[in-house]
């Protein structure tokens, strides 16, 4: 039987885990292994620029942290090792930038995400990684809502400048 100051600091784990994973925007899991302490250094980095909290976590305190949180679809993921990026404010950033790494080191792989409260397999994380940023896809739409009123204003030009000219027409023939 463990000793109950052990299951209290692993009772408040799971806990402080279950609030992280349940504010956050995106959490990414991913397989480590086989990466040289420059190249973890290297993609550490990468996530703190982008204002991304990145650790390694237990396996058995993250299924806990997921059954408390109702995500018990990540719970055949986490096998192996396993690191964990967090993000509570953006929900593309961390997937951008640990496919970017990925891309780059064959040995660091996606295991799976939760993206704001759903869980999504390495193929969605790829799929999210490739948006445009947010502010790109604003502009589309924006440009997209303005594209009909522009279009409705030159409608109602045009109609009005028919009949300017239809009055300078009359005004001249009768002049």
């Amino acid at each position: 039987m463990p000793n109950s100051k052990i299951l209290e600091q692993k009772k408040e784990a799971v806990k402080a885990m279950a609030e992280k994973v349940r504010n956050a925007k995106a959490v990414i899991l991913a397989d480590y292994r086989g990466l040289t302490v420059a190249q973890d250094t290297e993609m550490r980095a990468a996530l703190r620029k982008a204002g991304i909290e990145y650790k390694v976590v237990k396996n058995s305190i993250t299924r806990f942290a997921a059954r408390e949180n109702g995500l018990e679809d990540i719970i055949p993921y986490l096998e192996g090792p396993t690191a964990m990026a967090i993000s509570d404010k953006d929900p593309v950033s961390p997937a951008k930038t640990l496919a970017e790494f990925a891309k780059k080191h064959e040995k660091f792989s996606l295991k799976a995400g939760i993206v704001e409260g759903k869980v999504i397999t390495p193929d969605g994380i790829k799929a999210l990684a490739e948006l445009p940023p947010r502010e790109v896809l604003v502009a589309r739409v924006l440009g997209g809502l303005k594209s009909p009123v522009y279009g409705l204003a030159n409608v109602l030009n045009a109609n009005l400048r028919g009949l300017v000219v239809a009055l300078k027409a009359v005004a001249e023939q009768k002049a």
